[in-house]
C-alpha cells in the first residue's frame, strides 16, 4: 500500500528537503526511521549532543557495549564503533533516497570530534580518516564554522569529502564557508578530480539566534523605556531575518559566472540547511522556523518533536522569498538599537563548540563507566 503524501512530501515539491535531526541505534531496529523516510525524511544529522543521549540514556547499546567491552576495547574504540555502526545502518537505509535524488539528499551526517574545532590539520586528517572509516558514498562529515575550520572545508572538499558545515550563525561567516567550498571545487577540478558524488551543505542555525536576540531585546526594553516598544516588536523576527538574508547570499552565489562554471563541469551547490529550527519560546508556533523558512534548494534537519508537529499542522508554502525588505529592515532595527548581531552570532559559534565538547564528555565518561562495570561484573571473584 502506498504511503500516503505527507507535509514533508509537499515540502520536497516545494523544493525543500526535510532531514533528521536525531539518531538512536532503536530507530534502525524498530523501523522507525524507515517509516519517516516512507513520509518524507530524506537525509538524517547527528552531533555529539544527539549521540550522548542516545548511549547514555538509552538501553539500545548495552548489548554492544557489553561484547566491545568483554573484548577488550578502550572506551575511545567503543564510541567510534557504536556510532560508526549507527552512521553506516542510516546511510544504507537512506541509500535509495541517495540514488534517486543523484546524490543531492540521502545524506547522514557524521561529526568530527569537537575538540578539533581549533586544529586545521587534524580536522582535516579525521574528516579523511572517518569518511574512509564509515565507507559509504552518502556519508557526509560535519566539520565547524571556526576559524580553523574554514581552510579545512575548504582542504577536505578538494579531496572529494562531501561536508556539512555546522554551526554557522552569522552572515559574514557564512559567505566564508560558501568561499571556502568553491575554492575546494576549483582545487579539485585544477588537480584532475571528479565531483561524482560530492555534495555540500551549509547548516545556518535560526532559533539559537532569536533565543540570544530576545534576551538582550528585553533588557534594552527594561532599560529604556523609550525604545520598549521597538525592541518588543523585534522579538522572535531575527534568526528568520537573518536566515533569509543569508538565502539572499546563496542565490547571488549560484548565480554568478563563476559557480555556473563550476556546475557545468558538475559541480553540486552548497545548500543552506536551515539548523536549531526547533521553537525555544514556547509563546512561539512549535512549527514557527520550518513554515517560515521554506523555499527552493534548502534543507531543513528538524528535531522529533518539531518534526510530528510539522507533521501534523505545518503549514508548507515557498515562504523563504517573501518579505525580503522586511528582513532587512528588521536587521537595521536590531542595529539601531545598539545590538551587534554580528557579536552575538560569534557568541553563539563559541558557545556551540563548548557545548559539543561537554557533551563529548559526558558521552565518554558515560562509556567509561558503563565499560568499567562490565569489565568489574566479568572479573573472577578475588580469593
Amino acid at each position: 500500500m502506498a504511503t500516503p503524501r505527507t507535509r514533508m512530501h509537499q515540502a520536497h515539491e516545494l523544493g525543500q528537503s526535510i532531514w533528521y535531526d536525531n539518531m538512536r541505534r532503536g530507530l534502525l531496529r524498530s523501523g522507525a526511521l524507515a517509516a519517516l523516510v516512507d513520509k518524507g525524511v530524506r537525509g538524517l544529522t547527528s552531533n555529539p549532543t544527539i549521540f550522548e543521549k542516545a548511549i547514555v540514556a538509552s538501553s539500545d547499546y548495552e548489548d554492544a557495549l557489553r561484547q566491545l567491552a568483554a573484548a577488550g576495547k578502550s572506551t575511545a574504540d567503543i564510541y567510534e564503533a557504536l556510532v560508526v555502526e549507527d552512521i553506516r545502518g542510516a546511510c544504507d537505509l537512506l541509500l535509495p533516497v541517495y540514488k534517486e535524488s543523484k546524490g543531492v539528499d540521502g545524506r547522514v551526517s557524521l561529526e568530527v570530534l569537537p575538540e578539533l574545532a581549533t586544529n586545521t590539520e587534524k580536522t582535516v586528517s579525521e574528516g579523511l580518516r572517518l569518511a574512509k572509516l564509515v565507507g559509504r558514498s552518502n556519508v557526509m562529515i560535519k566539520v565547524p564554522a571556526t576559524p580553523e575550520g574554514i581552510p579545512a572545508i575548504r582542504a577536505l572538499t578538494a579531496q572529494g569529502v562531501s561536508i556539512n558545515v555546522t554551526l554557522i550563525f552569522a552572515l559574514a561567516k557564512y559567505e566564508e564557508v560558501a568561499e571556502a567550498y568553491l575554492a575546494g571545487l576549483e582545487d579539485r577540478q585544477a588537480a584532475g578530480g571528479s565531483f561524482a558524488g560530492m555534495a555540500s551543505v551549509a547548516s545556518f542555525f535560526v532559533s539559537r539566534v532569536d533565543s540570544a536576540c530576545d534576551k538582550l531585546l528585553n533588557e534594552k526594553a527594561a532599560a529604556t523605556p523609550a525604545e520598549a516598544a521597538g525592541a518588543q516588536a523585534l522579538r522572535g523576527k531575527v534568526g528568520i531575518a537573518n536566515a533569509k538574508m543569508a538565502y539572499e547570499i546563496y542565490q547571488r552565489i549560484v548565480g554568478s559566472p563563476r559557480w555556473k562554471a563550476l556546475a557545468a563541469a558538475g559541480a553540486n551547490p552548497q545548500r543552506l540547511l536551515w539548523a536549531s529550527t526547533g521553537t525555544k519560546d514556547p509563546s512561539y508556533p512549535d512549527t514557527y522556523y520550518v513554515d517560515a523558512l521554506m523555499g527552493r534548494d534548502t534543507v531543513d534537519t528538524v528535531p522529533p518533536a518539531t518534526l510530528d508537529a510539522f507533521l501534523d499542522h505545518g503549514n508548507p508554502g515557498s515562504h523563504l522569498e517573501t518579505d525580503r525588505d522586511g528582513a532587512k529592515k528588521t536587521l537595521a532595527e536590531l542595529a539601531a538599537l545598539g545590538i551587534d548581531l554580528g557579536r552575538v552570532c560569534q557568541g553563539l559559534l563559541a558557545d556551540g563548540v563548548k557545548s559539543f565538547t561537554t557533551s563529548m564528555t559526558a558521552l565518554t565518561n558515560g562509556i567509561a563507566a558503563k565499560r568499567a562495570a562490565i569489565v568489574e561484573s566479568a572479573a573472577p571473584p578475588p580469593r
